[in-house]
């Protein structure tokens, strides 16, 4: 009898062994995942972030080709009067802007539609309307804080000017 309550305690011990040798590899194998998640989420993060970038620089380069070699301005002397509507490309979408032309210069643009624009940062944005009437040229800052909803206004106001030519 004694031999075989040894063999029991042996074998009860043999399976706690076991039993905890599973745990220990269930639990390096929840690490490894959890490493390997947890780095698949950075390398996601930084695919944005660059993502981002890319598409801040693709749009900042688009303005810039559109202003190189000419500010959006007649160099005759100036645009023909008139009101002329352009489009721009903003966070949201579509950005229509009205610009009115009186003695060959800028004297008034005004937002007509943003429907999908963010509020908050159109209206920060607008502040672009200023720094380009005052410059009498679309080739002028983005408004920081609101660089898409700017660049947007930008871009349109240069395809009005186009038409103004």
């Amino acid at each position: 009898m004694k031999k075989f309550w040894i063999k029991m305690c042996s074998l009860v011990l043999l399976l706690f062994l076991i039993g905890g040798y599973n745990t220990v590899l269930a639990m390096r194998e929840q690490r490894d995942e959890i490493a390997r998640l947890t780095a698949e989420l950075e390398g996601s993060k930084m695919t944005v972030s660059a993502l981002k970038e890319q598409q801040a620089k693709k749009t900042e380069n688009t303005a810039a080709e559109a202003l190189k070699g000419e500010d959006a301005k007649n160099t005759d002397g100036g645009w023909k009067d008139g009101t002329y509507e352009g489009e721009g490309q903003g966070f949201g979408g579509k950005v229509v802007v009205e610009v009115t032309i009186e003695n060959g210069e800028i004297t008034c643009i005004e937002v007509k539609e943003a429907q999908k624009e963010d509020s908050a940062y159109l209206e920060m944005a607008k502040d672009i309307i200023e720094d380009i009437v005052d410059a009498q040229s679309a080739d002028v800052d983005t408004i920081s804080g609101a660089t898409f909803s700017s660049t947007g206004i930008r871009e349109a106001v240069i395809q009005a000017l186009e038409k103004a030519e």
